[in-house]
């Protein structure tokens, strides 16, 4: 069953990537461009756009800090005068590992303002453009960490579980007025966020392979994306236990070695 409108052909359609400046996003971007697509991409570091932009031609920089709603404002304006916004892939998140024990108020803010109200900035400036044309798509990259609260995960987890709520209450506003919504669950991807990890993790995969599996999504009209399903289907089963079975577990996975 197709959730959304499929999307198969992307040239004449414009993407906004919103950090997209490695890891995943960049791996997006790059397929995208390759597929015929527009692509917008935005990040902090405006070198990393602009090398972007010199390796693919015809893509737009466009240098943006998520926490900041004004600068958000003014720069989805700026690309909605150039034209309809087709697709928003909201990519930006920051991961530093903490714990009940050992945190940091200023880190836990952190992780919120970007990976969650950076997300609310963005949906604020371009869904009404697309409820107004009666089409567009809008795109959450949340984890599977959101499913349920894991280890290391005090601060990371609830802003992923946060956008898993947000695209489910979407999805319900938005499926009958013609907009699209899609949620991406991503395990374990070779990104700079998850070279901070040292532990082992199972099933890991390269950015290019989730901008694959992301754009077979799109293809079938998809709610939920979530890979590699090796390891998301374990995830999926854990999160399905009933806290008697559930908590004594993550009280055994979060005791130190």
């Amino acid at each position: 069953m197709s959730h959304n409108p499929p999307i198969a052909h992307w040239p004449g359609k414009t993407v906004w990537l919103v950090g997209a400046s490695s890891g995943i996003g960049l791996a997006t971007a790059q397929a995208l461009h390759g597929l015929g697509a527009q692509v917008v991409i935005s990040a902090r570091q405006a070198p990393l756009l602009d090398a972007f932009c010199a390796a693919h031609a015809g893509a737009v920089s466009c240098p943006l800090d998520v926490t900041d709603a004004q600068a958000v404002q003014a720069a989805a304006g700026a690309l909605l005068e150039r034209g309809p916004i087709d697709m928003v892939v909201y990519c930006a998140g920051h991961y530093k590992a903490q714990r009940g024990f050992d945190f940091t108020l200023e880190e836990l803010l952190r992780h919120q303002q970007i990976n969650y109200v950076g997300a609310l900035h963005v949906m604020a400036a371009t869904l009404p453009a697309m409820l107004a044309r009666g089409s567009g798509h809008f795109s959450l990259i949340a984890s599977v960490a959101g499913y349920r609260g894991l280890p290391k995960s005090l601060a990371y987890g609830p802003t992923k579980a946060a956008l898993i709520n947000l695209a489910e209450s979407l999805y319900g506003d938005l499926q009958p007025r013609g907009i699209g919504v899609s949620l991406v669950n991503p395990g374990f991807v070779q990104t700079p966020l998850t070279a901070q990890n040292r532990f082992h993790m199972p099933a890991l995969i390269t950015p290019e392979q989730a901008a694959s599996a992301m754009l077979e999504g799109w293809r079938r009209g998809a709610f939920e994306i979530h890979y590699p399903k090796r390891f998301t289907r374990w995830m999926k089963l854990l999160g399905a236990l009933p806290y008697a079975a559930y908590l004594p577990l993550v009280v055994r996975m979060s005791k130190e070695p």
